[in-house]
């Protein structure tokens, strides 16, 4: 097994390292002896030789081709040059500049992650432009290795000393991303050596599901991302804040917060546009983290995507999320301040048989006692759940139907906020369900359940 070198006494002439003083001014690294893909330091480098230039009485004859600025930051002068590019590959902890008479032709920094990568078999991967194409780190795992950001009109010509982004994303595991010029602070990248934590963990709990099952079947792909232009504006407690990343669980769906979190998770790993939204492409694996989980807690995040052409930020928003998870979600909005819902209660009204078999079968919940009305007399009041819909509707053979409710802040017809509510569920079919009451209590809980158990209906007859 090899090492990283750091010693010049591992390299050797012609074995690790050659040196072509007199016929292309090149110096060339190669795996073999105790060079491996770890590679060797470029202080390691410069210091064989110096070792070499002061023995050896030929390259004696040649003007030295390095000069060292700092152990991490070096110049490649007097028309010398790497041979190829696997040997820049093999350099680590180090960045340099081709120089021709004092100025650049090509520059390489080299950037080194702090943190493991899980398993040993990750891929990290970057962008040098804000929409530009991913582009793999040459070794996986951890890294550490030389990434060209400039080159002239005969080196490339180009010029990505303004701008870096290198990501990690995995199947079952936590992502990252870092934006090196933002985060450290920098005006440009230059020839040098930058450190920088890029890391991931297991992440098994939250995503249980492999990448056929949440990229093709029910419930996954009825959720739904857009990325708007401009700003949507979501009521949440009874005051509208602004976000311009939507994402959909899907109406009706009773989608759990996990499997929404499992289903942006694949997205945010795609090549392709992740855009539902008609206007305008967002690439996914270059789109910025949008959900994390605390515990069980789902936490938006703020949302950076290129818009046509343009970066953007923005909150993101949850809609549809269902009412037994209603208070286990926090959205940052668009000025990057997390929002919630007031206390929700939730619940699921559970139907007998025969309810499920009377194709007419409805069912209705009031308030027992009001101020304004009671249960039993003309101003009865039906209860409203957190969306403010009533809560009623046709069974449709369903065995259950969940149901939210505003417990902090509920105030139809004189209701008290923050106590249990006492409401009455009524039922009633045609040909199989008779009618059937049942006086109950919302209290502040999840799992509020309330069964509705209605007689066989056996003397309705409508020929």
């Amino acid at each position: 097994m090899t090492i990283k070198l750091v010693d010049p006494d591992d390299l050797n002439q012609n074995t690790e390292i050659y040196i072509n003083a007199a016929v292309s001014g090149t110096i060339q690294l190669v795996i073999a002896g105790n060079l491996g893909e770890e590679g060797v330091t470029l202080q390691c480098v410069y210091s064989f030789l110096k070792e070499e230039w002061r023995t050896d009485a030929n390259l004696i004859k040649y003007p030295f081709p390095i000069i060292a600025i700092t152990e991490e930051s070096m110049e490649l002068m007097n028309n010398w040059n790497w041979a190829d590019q696997t040997t820049r590959e093999l350099i680590r902890d180090g960045g340099w500049a081709l120089k021709d008479n004092g100025t650049s032709q090509e520059e390489y920094m080299n950037l080194t992650t702090l943190g493991s990568f899980v398993a040993g078999t990750d891929q990290a991967y970057y962008i040098q432009t804000s929409s530009g194409i991913p582009s793999d780190f040459v070794y996986d795992d951890a890294v550490n290795e030389a990434v060209k950001i400039y080159g002239d009109a005969a080196h490339g010509d180009f010029d990505y000393r303004s701008y870096f982004k290198p990501f990690l994303r995995e199947y079952q595991k936590s992502y990252d991303i870092y934006d090196l010029l933002t985060e450290q602070g920098l005006s440009t990248l230059t020839y040098k050596k930058y450190a920088l934590p890029l890391s991931n963990a297991a992440d098994t709990l939250k995503i249980t599901h492999d990448d056929a099952t949440v990229s093709g079947t029910a419930p996954y792909n009825e959720i739904t991302l857009k990325y708007y232009d401009a700003p949507q504006g979501k009521d949440i407690g009874g005051t509208t804040y602004y976000f311009n990343v939507i994402i959909d669980a899907g109406a009706g769906q009773n989608n759990t917060l996990e499997q929404i979190y499992e289903r942006v998770q694949y997205l945010l790993r795609q090549s392709y546009n992740i855009n539902d939204h008609t206007t305008g492409a967002v690439r996914g694996d270059t789109a910025g983290e949008l959900l994390s989980f605390v515990g069980d807690t789902l936490y938006t995040q703020t949302a950076e995507w290129v818009w046509l052409g343009d970066t953007q930020a923005s909150g993101t928003f949850i809609e549809n999320v269902q009412p037994a998870d209603i208070n286990r979600v926090y959205f940052k909005d668009n000025t990057g301040t997390d929002r919630s819902y007031p206390y929700a209660a939730a619940g699921t009204l559970n139907f007998n048989a025969n309810l499920q078999d009377d194709a007419d079968g409805h069912y209705w919940m009031y308030f027992t006692a009001t101020p304004s009305g009671n249960y039993g007399t003309d101003d009865a009041v039906l209860v409203e759940d957190n969306n403010g819909y009533t809560i009623s509707g046709t069974i449709d053979a369903q065995a259950s139907v969940s149901f939210s409710f505003d417990y902090s802040g509920n105030t139809q017809g004189g209701r008290t906020p923050d106590t249990d509510a006492g409401v009455t569920i009524v039922a009633i079919g045609l040909d199989t369900a008779q009618f059937v009451s049942t006086a109950e209590s919302i209290k502040e809980s999840k799992t509020n359940t309330f069964p509705l158990v209605s007689a066989l209906e056996r003397n309705y007859d409508n020929p």
